[in-house]
Order: structure tokens, then sequence, then C-alpha cells
């Protein structure tokens, strides 16, 4: 059984092996996996460099992205019922329901930020 052989380029004394890296799965980071990214570049360079070597990075951001959004959406319908927010209430009193929903999403992200990108 014969292994992947490594061939080599001469470059003036000395020999450069021929490396290709694999091709990486393209994505579209949304603010989510672009802070995620940012934390793991700052904070955390041996995952990083782990993840990008071994091609992992991207299908990881990507599935943090996703998470994100669906921990988000669910976060404000939970504080939607908590707080008794209804199609009423934003008929009766747009104003109040718009400052509302702000400070849900607000609440949800702080709570995405801490469990999912921070850490």
């Amino acid at each position: 059984m014969e292994k992947n052989k490594i061939t080599y380029t001469k470059v003036g004394d000395y020999y450069i092996p021929n490396i290709i890296a694999p091709k990486q799965e393209k994505i579209r980071l949304n603010k989510y996996g672009r802070a995620r990214l940012n934390y793991l570049k700052q904070n955390k360079k041996a995952e990083y460099t782990i993840m990008f070597t071994e091609n992992t990075l991207n299908s990881h951001l990507k599935d943090i992205q996703e998470t994100a959004i669906k921990r988000i959406e669910t976060i404000i319908e939970d504080l939607k019922k908590e707080n008794n927010i209804t199609e009423e209430v934003k008929n009766a009193n747009q104003l109040y329901w718009v400052g509302m929903m702000n400070n849900f999403k607000n609440q949800a992200e702080e709570i995405i930020y801490s469990e999912l990108i921070y850490s």
C-alpha cells in the first residue's frame, strides 16, 4: 500500500514541498459569523489555527451563524409571550411595540454573544 507521495520543487539550493491546501467552502458571513471569527483570531489563536488548517473553520462559522439566528428568534418569541406583546398591542400602540421589540432583540443578542460568540 502506497501512501500519498509528496513531490518537491527545487528552488535554488532548496527543495520546497508541493503542498496544495484543500478548497474551503465559501460562505457569506453575517454579523454573528464575523464576530465569532474576530473573537477566534484575537483571543483563541490556537483554536483558530487548528480549525483553519483542518479546513473546519468555515463550517464552524456557518453553524454559529445558523444557531445564533435560530436562538435569537426563539428568545424574542419567548420574551413576547412573557410580556404579553401581541398583534393587538402592535395595532394599538406602535411606538411601544417597536420599543419593546428592540429591547427584546438587544436582550437576545446579549445572550447569544455570551453563549455562542464569546465562549
